[in-house]
């Protein structure tokens, strides 16, 4: 008899994660406080646009605050890093987000480094990803940690299993490696001049696709019954895995979209919600 599939449901864990919020947002304002989420976006590329409003209208049906900031495709990284400072220095904002990517002329690393640690709700700042490296992060980024919300949420062992995560990125899979090898799984980290990546793909028990290159993943490198979490988001609505391929040959899989998309945003509100907690009653008292 075929193995059941289990399609790993994003908008069904992230509405989990924002049900167990409300409660927390009311608390909130019950003590004068509402958590506000601020967005950067530098230059005018759609598909930016379109993460930000969609996380302005998630803040808006929490009960949230969110303030969007747009800045012009020719900012300059000075004047990247002065509105990032207002932001800091403003205690009705809690939580900063920049849109990746920015334009090529700013130092996109100065500009995450600038945002004040206590407002890092994406994780992106130099220090947010020792923390996570030690296992000691409060806010994580969002991508990995909406991979291990899903897994928990679904209860698929991490521990003790191999791990394969394609792609490097400092905000996504050298992070999301941390975690995993944080929860005790054995992880091989892959990019795009390893060897032999069908080979190494099809020893990971469990998969992620974090390349940025459409249907890259192929259904012929998985080991049967791999659980694949595709964190990749490309033209035309599809993933870095061959969705269709992949899907016959692993035991779980996500989609793209409604898979790890939106459990980032619902971790990007929780975190704003816990930076609230955390200092914006203390702020609001003083």
């Amino acid at each position: 008899m075929p193995q059941e599939k289990l399609i790993l449901d994003g908008s069904r864990v992230a509405q989990d994660i924002k049900d167990r919020l409300y409660p927390r947002v009311e608390r909130l304002a019950a003590n004068g406080v509402v958590p506000c989420l601020a967005t950067i976006l530098v230059g005018d590329d759609p598909a930016s646009a379109t993460y930000v409003r969609m996380k302005g209208n998630a803040c808006r049906r929490l009960g949230m605050e969110s303030v969007r900031v747009d800045l012009g495709k020719d900012t300059t990284t000075e004047q990247l890093l002065e509105t990032i400072r207002r932001l800091n220095e403003d205690p009705a904002v809690h939580g900063i987000l920049l849109q990746h990517p920015v334009p090529h002329q700013i130092d996109e690393r100065a500009a995450f480094d600038a945002i004040q640690p206590e407002k890092d709700v994406d994780g992106v700042t130099t220090l947010g990803y020792a923390q996570t490296a030690f296992g000691f992060a409060d806010y994580p980024s969002c991508t990995p940690a909406a991979i291990i919300a899903i897994l928990d949420y679904y209860k698929i062992p991490i521990e003790g299993k191999h791990a394969v995560v394609v792609g490097r990125s400092p905000i996504l899979g050298k992070p999301v490696s941390a975690m995993l090898l944080n929860r005790n799984a054995t992880v091989t980290v892959c990019h795009s001049k390893t060897k032999e990546l069908d080979r190494i793909v099809g020893l990971g028990d469990i998969v992620v696709a974090a390349v940025g290159k459409p249907r890259f993943i192929q259904g012929g490198w998985l080991k049967e019954g791999a659980v694949v979490l595709d964190a990749g988001y490309n033209e035309g609505n599809v993933g870095d895995v061959d969705y269709e391929a992949c899907l016959a040959k692993a035991s779980a899989i996500t989609p793209v979209p409604a898979g790890v998309g939106p459990v980032t945003i619902a971790t990007l509100l929780k975190h704003t919600v816990d930076a609230a907690e955390k200092y914006g009653i203390a702020a609001n008292e003083s």
